[in-house]
């Protein structure tokens, strides 16, 4: 299984909180994690911005990688959101087939 986590920022937890239930109702996620109080600090449109923003930390299978892109995009308010998928090169066994199961994976009984 090749498993990702997503490392996606949000305008408030709120936000973050909506997407990761509609990224789990559609199974396309196995678990989400929200670090609210984030300190962005970037160059926006030529100019330095400074924000607080809600991390999402999101568990899934690089098959879904897209379909989570496309669903983020949809309820995402920013316009040029930040998503990002890392690949897991190593965890628990237990946990990642837990991740390939609550995804829809081959582990799934």
């Amino acid at each position: 299984m090749e498993a990702c986590l997503g490392y996606i920022t949000c305008g408030s937890r709120e936000e973050a909180e909506r997407i990761a239930r509609a990224l789990l109702e559609k199974r396309l996620i196995a678990c989400a994690n929200i670090l609210d109080g984030l300190l962005s600090l970037y160059r926006w449109e030529g100019e330095l911005a400074r924000d607080r923003e809600a991390l999402l930390l999101v568990k899934t299978r690089r098959p879904l990688v897209d379909e989570v892109i496309r669903t983020v995009r949809a309820q995402h308010s920013y316009e040029c959101p930040c998503i990002t998928f890392l690949p897991l090169v190593a965890g628990d066994a237990a946990y990642l087939a837990w991740v390939d199961q609550e995804t829809g994976g081959e582990g799934r009984g």
